[in-house]
């Protein structure tokens, strides 16, 4: 009797579901980041009054409790710096090369850092937002406030490593630490920001989601035109 060919399996193909999300998710956050950008601009009052309210109770409480001021200041200095995030996203493109021959995801991880960095500064350059100003300190900062470059460098480097992470299907345990130690770092980097007194709220708000788009379009960039 004869049997009828029985075909291979199909091999897997991208999630179709994969690059449209992506891209909406850049989108939404594009949208968000431009009113937040406009309403900084525009120095909307009921944004600004809000900024200084908060600003002007968290300096209370960090000039009140020099003990925590000073942890908030080794971990914005050294631990969650733009410089250490850097290294950071460097490391990881040596170990990609190194381990997995991947000379593409490695480039796109450098590039996509060094795009973080141009937009921030090119932000600032631009907004010209003067920082807060007190009569008495507990930290200090350069160049202009808006966006915050520490939030947006630790979002983009935390967001593109959690997705690495999650695309070589680490194991539960390591993925549970790893959103763990990105969400407290990415949170924690921007709270510090504010306590020391050097950014307003809206400040770190808009690194946050100016990281978390780029983040986005990296993802979708990667799923569209790696080799």
């Amino acid at each position: 009797m004869h049997n009828p060919p029985v075909d291979s399996p199909p091999r897997p193909g991208p999630h179709p579901r994969a690059l449209p999300t992506a891209v909406c998710s850049a989108l939404v956050l594009g949208l968000s980041s431009v009113l937040l950008l406009v309403l900084v601009w525009a120095e909307w009052h009921p944004l600004i009054s809000l900024d200084g309210d908060i600003s002007r109770a968290t300096h209370r409480w960090a000039v009140a409790d020099p003990d925590v001021t000073q942890v908030c200041r080794i971990l914005t200095d050294w631990v969650w710096d733009p410089l250490t995030m850097r290294l950071l996203g460097a490391a990881v493109a040596v170990w990609l090369v190194w381990r997995h021959a991947a000379w593409w995801t490695a480039g796109w991880l450098v590039v996509t850092s060094a795009l973080g960095t141009l937009i921030q500064q090119g932000l600032k350059a631009a907004v010209g937002r003067a920082r807060p100003v007190w009569p008495d300190p507990v930290d200090s900062a350069h160049y202009a406030a808006y966006p915050s470059g520490h939030a947006l460098t630790a979002t983009v480097m935390f967001g593109l490593l959690l997705w690495l992470l999650h695309r070589h299907g680490v194991g539960p345990v390591v993925w549970r630490t790893a959103v763990a130690v990105a969400v407290v770092s990415v949170a924690g980097v921007g709270l510090t920001r504010i306590w020391l007194g050097v950014h307003w709220p809206s400040d770190v708000l808009g690194g946050w989601l100016l990281g978390s788009m780029l983040v986005a379009l990296a993802i979708a960039a990667h799923q569209r035109w790696r080799p």
